[in-house]
């Protein structure tokens, strides 16, 4: 498996945890989403919205797009699940594609990221990702956590890329259109 099919792989890992969380999530009422719960953000909403808000400041600068913290100042939280939930999915599939089109050479080239204050701090283009994907595991744990206390059990999220599994996952990896073979490169 070369470092580019591992970051084609976690983007699709990161589009099938957070349909499937969202599928969950979507079956709460309104109440039960905005609800204050433990957790490092206080709510189901506070945390995707968080999710989502991370994941575009960092595609921006993965590609370059200058925007950088204005994304973070401008940003008005989505109350609507279903709105988020399709602003997720595009920029899920986003990721996806700037992870298809990676080259060796792309890992480790060097970008400009907004630090506000701290100015611009070139980061590596895998460091970045392996940063996004990192964060959404570790915030979409928290709001797996905050369904337990909900009428919605929390989806399983955690067996996605062995064989073992793909017979259940089947129907799901096929309908987001991703990867199922068994081949390492592409």
């Amino acid at each position: 498996m070369t470092i580019c099919h591992y970051f084609r792989r976690m983007a699709e890992n990161n589009l099938w945890a957070n349909d499937r969380l969202y599928r969950a999530v979507l079956v709460l009422d309104q109440e039960a989403f905005e609800a204050e719960r433990t957790s490092f953000f206080p709510s189901i909403k506070a945390t995707l919205n968080h999710i989502l808000l991370v994941d575009l400041y960092y595609l921006d600068m993965l590609r370059q797009g200058g925007e950088g913290r204005l994304i973070l100042q401008s940003w008005t939280d989505i109350h609507d699940p279903v709105a988020l939930f399709d602003a997720q999915s595009s920029c899920d599939r986003d990721y996806l594609t700037v992870c298809n089109a990676l080259q060796e050479d792309d890992v480790s080239r060097l970008v400009a990221t907004d630090r506000g204050s701290a100015g611009q701090v070139m980061e590596r283009t895998g460091d970045l990702l392996m940063h996004v994907f990192l964060h959404d595991v570790h915030h979409r744990g928290q709001v797996h956590a905050m369904l337990s206390g909900t009428s919605v059990a929390p989806p399983q999220l955690d067996e996605y890329f062995l064989d073992f599994d793909l017979e259940r996952r089947r129907a799901e990896v096929l309908r987001l259109g991703l990867e199922t073979s068994k081949e390492v490169d592409r």
